[in-house]
């Protein structure tokens, strides 16, 4: 059985615990899975939610894996928690909703990005990403959670009228 290391950020009074949101790549250990929790604070929660320009954001929490794939590629596995509130697209009503999400990305070591500016096809699995020197942990986080947002939050009882063209 592998040993686990736990990083936890639960507070940014503690600078040793926030700065180990970004993970160097180099630090990982090759043959272990290192798990990760993310229960940010108010004040992160706040510029979350101001960047996906949500109504609110609460209870937010990420939790998971980091593992080597072959020789150089890493996989973060983990569940997304978030209660979210938007605006009714019909209504502009509030609209709270629960998301409950599984994240797997795959970060590859000799990810081929096309040059030039030119339109290109995009890899058939979506969950992949270029490795880079680090993983930022916040990022793919709040990326996931934008993902997992509903695109056209309606209110319960949220009724259009009838168009008639």
């Amino acid at each position: 059985m592998h040993r686990v290391q736990e990083w936890k950020v639960a507070s940014p009074m503690t600078a040793q615990n926030s700065q180990k949101t970004v993970i160097r790549v180099a630090d990982l250990p090759q043959n272990q899975e290192t798990a990760f929790l993310l229960t940010p604070d108010s004040q992160e929660v706040e510029q979350i939610r101001i960047e996906l320009k949500l109504l609110g954001l609460r209870k937010l929490r990420f939790t998971g894996k980091i593992r080597t794939v072959g020789k150089s590629d890493w996989q973060v596995i983990g569940k997304l928690g978030a209660t979210v509130v938007q605006t009714c697209v019909v209504t502009l009503d509030p609209v709270t909703t629960r998301i409950e999400a599984d994240v797997e990305l795959t970060f590859i070591k000799d990810f081929e990005v096309p040059e030039g500016d030119g339109e290109f096809e995009m890899a058939e699995d979506e969950n992949t990403e270029p490795l880079g020197t680090e993983l930022d942990l916040v990022a793919i986080m709040t990326e996931s959670l934008a993902l997992n947002l509903p695109l056209y939050p309606r209110a319960e009882n949220a009724e259009t009228s009838q168009n008639v063209f």
